[in-house]
C-alpha cells in the first residue's frame, strides 16, 4: 500500500512505499513533514479496508494531534488562522516585493518604512560611505513564524549604487 504526503511547506506530493517508510524531510525543500501542517493521505484503499483501519486512525490522529491548550508550537491552525490566510494571500499579491522568510519560506507582509540615520564609515577602497545617512528602510514580518527581515528601500538601493559606481 503506498502513501502520500503533501509538503506544507512547498505543496510537493511525496510518495513512499511501506517498505520503506515515510520521508521525514521533503526531498525538494528540505523541511520537516511530521506534525506541523502535514497532510497525511491514503491512496486506493477499500472501503472495508478503510472502515477497518478508521478507529485506529482517529485515535492515533488525536494522540498526535496539536493541543489547543498549550502554547506550543509557533502558529495555532484554528478557524480564525485559516480566515487569515486568505488575507494574508492577497496583501502579498498586493506588494510591490514579497520577500520568502529566511527561516520558513513563507512570503513575507510589508509592514512599513523607516528612515534612518547612523554615522557612516568612509571605506579606504572608494573614499566614500556605502551609503548616505539618512536612508529609507523596508520591515517585512513573515506571517507563519513571525521573523522580521529589513531591507533597504527603492531609492536608497539606487543612491547607495550611485555611491559604489565608478565616476568616468
Amino acid at each position: 500500500m503506498e502513501q502520500q504526503t503533501i509538503c506544507p511547506w512547498c505543496d510537493t506530493e511525496i510518495v513512499w512505499d511501506e517498505e520503506i517508510g515515510p520521508e521525514k524531510h521533503c526531498p525538494h525543500c528540505e523541511n520537516e513533514l511530521s506534525g506541523y501542517r502535514t497532510m497525511q493521505i491514503g491512496i486506493d484503499r477499500d472501503e472495508d479496508e478503510q472502515d477497518d483501519n478508521w478507529e485506529e486512525e482517529q485515535e492515533q490522529q488525536q494522540d498526535d494531534s496539536y493541543n489547543d491548550d498549550s502554547n506550543e508550537g509557533f502558529r495555532q491552525m484554528n478557524v480564525s488562522w485559516l480566515a487569515a490566510e486568505a488575507t494574508i494571500r492577497q496583501m502579498t499579491d498586493s506588494q510591490e516585493e514579497a520577500p520568502e522568510c529566511p527561516s520558513c519560506r513563507e512570503y513575507m507582509l510589508e509592514a512599513g518604512k523607516q528612515t534612518v540615520s547612523l554615522q557612516p564609515t568612509i571605506h579606504a577602497v572608494t573614499g566614500k560611505p556605502v551609503i548616505q545617512s539618512p536612508f529609507e528602510t523596508v520591515t517585512y514580518i513573515c506571517p507563519s513564524c513571525f521573523q522580521t527581515s529589513t531591507v533597504l528601500s527603492e531609492k536608497a538601493r539606487n543612491q547607495m549604487l550611485e555611491l559604489l559606481a565608478p565616476k568616468e
